[in-house]
């Protein structure tokens, strides 16, 4: 199975990526996390190159990466039948690289080759609570997010739901509410049941 969790920079994405890891590997199952851009020799410089690269040249490094890691990672483990959970995916390219200037239709070209995932979950909180986070980490703040600002991800996402919805993509909202994580990773737990 392969899950992705989707959401503003702040909204707890990381942190839910590994507590739902956490909670299914409890119940059996073989999970592994994964990022975007990708813990590998070509992710690790789109990474650190988000400065410097812009636009276009950003859109088509993130989305060359992502299916190198769907390609050569993701797809063969779950074949092999793991759980994959990825802290972010193609939404965030349809948000974040729109808030470097560019049309969603011509990211939606870059990466719509891509395989769906099984179930992703798309993480909604206050846009003050998240700003207040992102504002609490103490740590340098990348291009993007001092382009972007929570309110302006959190608009983003919702029109990426949307568009995704339109290409039936199965998408599940949390309404976060502040809640903690552990609760809304039982959340996510009894969606999947449910499935």
């Amino acid at each position: 199975m392969f899950i992705v969790i989707e959401g503003p920079n702040g909204v707890g994405k990381t942190t839910l990526c590994s507590a739902l890891s956490c909670r299914l590997a409890e119940a059996g199952e073989s999970t592994i996390v994964v990022n975007e851009p990708s813990d590998t020799q070509f992710g690790r410089p789109v990474r650190s190159g988000e400065a410097n690269l812009r636009g276009r040249s950003l859109a088509l490094a993130v989305a060359a990466d992502r299916h190198q890691q769907q390609e050569n990672l993701v797809q063969p483990l779950v074949k092999a039948g793991k759980t994959i959970i990825s802290d972010r995916y193609v939404p965030s390219s349809l948000v974040l690289q729109r808030i470097d200037g560019m049309s969603l239709e011509e990211i939606w070209q870059y990466n719509k080759y891509l395989p769906a995932a099984d179930v992703m979950f798309y993480l909604d909180e206050d846009a003050t609570v998240i700003q207040r986070r992102v504002d609490s980490r103490g740590k340098k703040r990348s291009r993007l997010e001092l382009e972007g600002s929570a309110e302006r991800e959190l608009l983003l996402y919702r029109e990426a739901r949307t568009f995704l919805a339109d290409e039936s993509w199965r998408q599940i909202l949390i309404a976060c509410n502040q809640r903690p994580p552990e609760e809304i990773c039982e959340e996510m737990v009894h969606s999947l049941r449910v499935m």
